[in-house]
């Protein structure tokens, strides 16, 4: 079918007037409330997102009040959404908004990607809604529909271009925001990987792929290499009924949440003496190790680990407390944020004697 620009893209807005979610970030043109939507929905689905991002806005409405928050403070609100770095990088983003731009979110694209964790991606979702800016946004769900459209096998940098041409071409003036959100939701309702709605699909009678009848031919699907596999242990340090906990420096893989000391064995090591030889290198303290607490198994996105758990003792009692080293009770957990796999731990311990 021969079409023009404004004739697809108009297709585009009437099915999502019509069809859109109700969601909460929908309906407002606050810069900061969309970003962090945008923020908090990358990798992770709109029904996980959405009580923390409620939760959220009602804590922090606008960015002054999130700019004179604690980083251990958001951490805690994120905990259990995963991705802790896209929290730290929104966080020293707003800082710099709050210092720089006069508590401005910038509505220039090189300056708004200047801030920490800002990719094309949100820059172009945030200034298209919030600021009506014709910058199309490319998303897992957007390229699929796309690549159905325009016949599109494999994600080259040629076809990749291909895409981005295609979709700066039939980006309205009017409501571009509207018409990235309209191409996002029907990836995600209509234009799924597996059993797509073609029949529904406002956009069928463009689409290469349907007009072949194999609409889930496009794209090719990659084969995933397996994910590495770790064997990790930890350490619950007692004494006086309390256990030490410790801070993970921020520039790294769940940066600011608090954990037990430990870390991943090697292949020849036993679990007993990896654990010895860990907590050395990283608190200095020499252990006595009486009793295995459990082994938990946790997948996260790019790796599977076994926790292998052990209450101990400290032979030299050097360990102190200071701005990332605590000594807590059960009851001060939810003081904390915990990565997940130690909140299984957690749960594991209450069904069985948490005191060693």
């Amino acid at each position: 079918m021969v079409y023009t620009s404004k004739t697809l893209s108009s297709q585009v807005l009437i099915w999502y007037n019509k069809n859109k979610r109700l969601l909460p970030f929908r309906d407002t043109n606050d810069p900061y409330k969309i970003w962090l939507s945008e923020v908090m929905l990358q990798q992770t689905k709109v029904s996980t997102v959405l009580p923390y991002y409620e939760k959220w806005i009602k804590k922090f409405p606008t960015i002054k009040s999130l700019s004179i928050a604690k980083l251990d403070t958001l951490l805690k609100l994120w905990e259990g959404l995963g991705y802790y770095r896209r929290c730290n990088n929104f966080y020293k983003s707003i800082k710099i908004i709050c210092n720089h731009y006069n508590g401005k979110i910038p509505s220039n694209k090189k300056i708004f990607l200047s801030l920490p964790g800002v990719g094309d991606y949100t820059a172009s979702a945030v200034l298209s809604i919030a600021f009506n800016k014709p910058y199309p946004v490319i998303d897992g769900n957007v390229k699929r529909v796309v690549s159905r459209i325009l016949g599109i096998k494999r994600f080259t940098k040629y076809n990749n271009k291909r895409m981005t041409n295609f979709l700066e071409s039939i980006i309205p003036g009017k409501h571009p925001g509207e018409f990235n959100q309209g191409m996002m939701e029907i990836g995600a309702l209509i234009c799924k990987p597996l059993n797509p709605l073609c029949n529904q699909c406002p956009l069928n009678s463009y689409c290469y792929s349907f007009k072949k009848g194999s609409p889930q031919s496009y794209p090719l699907k990659v084969k995933l290499k397996p994910k590495p596999h770790y064997n990790v242990v930890v350490a619950i340090i007692w004494k006086n009924k309390k256990f030490y906990i410790q801070k993970r420096s921020l520039n790294k893989m769940l940066g600011g949440l608090w954990e037990f000391p430990g870390g991943k064995i090697e292949n020849t090591e036993s679990t007993e003496s990896g654990l010895m030889r860990i907590v050395y290198e990283e608190c200095g303290t020499s252990l006595i190790i009486f009793k295995k607490a459990g082994l938990i198994k946790h997948a996260y996105s790019h790796f599977t680990l076994t926790l292998n758990c052990f209450f101990c003792k400290e032979k030299n009692h050097i360990l102190k407390e200071s701005q990332n080293r605590k000594w807590i009770s059960k009851k001060n957990i939810k003081d904390y944020s915990f990565p997940k796999a130690n909140h299984k731990l957690f749960q594991h311990l209450e069904l069985k004697n948490w005191y060693g």
